[in-house]
């Protein structure tokens, strides 16, 4: 370990480089720890496409424009009233910041309008993804001189007389407290610990699929909440979105999620319609499936398709079962082919030529079209966790908050472990990468300030 650092980073992913690279250029020593091993690092960062960013005018890598107000608006929206309002407001004005000085770290952007990825005036998207903006991030920080370390795991520092007084480590080499003059938490939520999600979900929470990777177990985050930190988001409540159930267990990422719902049916395990697939169609719509998928018996769900609908959604990540009939389809599926083939055929009578069904519980509303062109296919889908939405509550400087509001004033927080301030329970497209980077920059800042001070004290 080093014992000369001025400012320990706890998590690697975009929020804890951001962080520690801001310390660094404003002149800490730096020492950034990461749990994952180094193949492993980056947290959900590694799967990330892009970064919600506010702009007036277009840009070489955002078309059109962006408005801070429209992106406030929509995050308190998005936020249902659990976000702090003068927070959101000062985060989305530096997100017109944020590509230039990531990309002044060398991370590079895909150009607007050449065809390869989906119209967005709202986000910029990564060149190359997620793993290459995190390599490019850890290479960016060690040639700064940050001092990087895998296989770490920390326990919530020790907090005395509104201070972070240690922060007990577990390394390859054994346990160390580590007693650095500034702490950044990075390392946040608890959506790879099932267990700690059962008191909210029941025996559901073992049917989520783990989108991302499979460290983030909420040690940090309880242990700040037992010692009287202030509470952020709301406990047990998660982004959870429609997934193929035939994904990894953990750190499937994005190309996991189901697309094409609004083409076709959806159907639980006992053949029964419970959605209106053609209510959603917002960027929002793969979370709204996910809640619902983790209602259902088993959390288990099947998207429904003929050939006719498979031609108009985009290609999935597995193929689709398919069969002749709907009911030989339903006994690939497990399901009961009788009820099954009920299902399919009452769904046909109801569809009209307004694009909607009429009679049925519930209706499609859009994009109603019969099924009826063979091959039948379907495709299994299960709630996949993206990350919770419990928190600390934070100040403008990334300061932890007591909950006499008072800031801890040498613990700072950024990612997951403070998004709740900005994101409340909900999700937007590129959000949370924006939080994690923006608020690791003002923590990075912040507490290198703070050291600075100290030195002259």
């Amino acid at each position: 370990m080093n014992r000369d650092a001025e400012v320990l980073v706890i998590g690697g992913g975009i929020a804890g480089l951001s962080a520690a690279i801001a310390a660094r250029e404003a002149g800490a020593r730096v020492h950034l720890i990461e749990c994952a091993p180094r193949h492993h690092r980056g947290g959900n960062a590694r799967h990330a496409r892009n970064l919600r960013i506010a702009h007036d005018a277009p840009t070489p890598f955002t078309p059109d424009s962006y408005t801070q107000a429209d992106f406030v608006a929509e995050l308190e929206r998005a936020a249902a009233g659990h976000a702090d309002p003068a927070l959101v407001r000062s985060f989305v004005a530096q997100t017109e910041k944020l590509v230039p000085w990531l990309a002044a770290q060398g991370v590079l952007f895909q150009r607007a309008g050449d065809g390869r990825l989906p119209y967005s005036h709202r986000t910029a998207f990564l060149f190359g993804g997620g793993m290459t903006l995190v390599n490019t991030l850890y290479a960016r920080a060690e040639r700064l001189g940050v001092r990087v370390e895998y296989g770490v795991t920390a326990e919530a520092p020790a907090i005395e007389a509104g201070r972070a007084v240690h922060v007990d480590l577990r390394t390859p080499l054994g346990p160390v407290r580590a007693m650095p003059p500034a702490t950044i938490i990075c390392g946040g939520g608890a959506q790879g610990d099932p267990m700690s999600l059962r008191p909210h979900w029941g025996a559901a929470a073992d049917g989520f699929v783990l989108r991302g990777v499979p460290y983030a177990d909420g040690r940090l985050l309880r242990g700040l909440l037992a010692q009287g930190v202030a509470q952020a988001g709301v406990a047990g409540a998660c982004h959870l979105v429609a997934v193929d159930a035939r994904s990894p267990r953990a750190d499937g990422g994005i190309v996991t999620r189901v697309l094409g719902i609004p083409h076709g049916i959806v159907v639980n395990r006992d053949a029964q319609r419970f959605h209106d697939e053609g209510a959603d169609t917002a960027q929002t719509r793969y979370a709204v499936w996910g809640r619902m998928i983790a209602q259902q018996p088993g959390q288990i769900a099947w998207l429904v398709l003929d050939a006719a609908a498979e031609q108009r959604i985009p290609p999935l990540v597995f193929p689709p079962l398919r069969a002749p009939t709907p009911a030989a389809l339903a006994a690939c599926l497990g399901l009961d082919p009788v009820a099954f083939a009920r299902c399919v055929a009452v769904y046909n009578d109801a569809v009209d030529p307004s694009g909607r069904t009429s009679g049925l519980m519930p209706e499609k509303t859009r994009y109603a079209r019969r099924l009826d062109t063979p091959p039948f296919a379907a495709v299994p889908v299960r709630p996949g966790i993206t990350f919770t939405c419990e928190g600390v509550r934070v100040d403008a400087q990334a300061r932890v908050l007591r909950q006499d509001g008072a800031p801890l004033a040498n613990l700072f927080a950024a990612g997951t472990m403070m998004a709740p301030n900005i994101l409340g329970t909900g999700y937007l497209a590129g959000a949370a990468m924006s939080v994690a980077a923006v608020f690791g920059r003002i923590a990075g800042a912040a507490a290198a300030r703070m050291v600075a001070a100290s030195r002259l004290a």
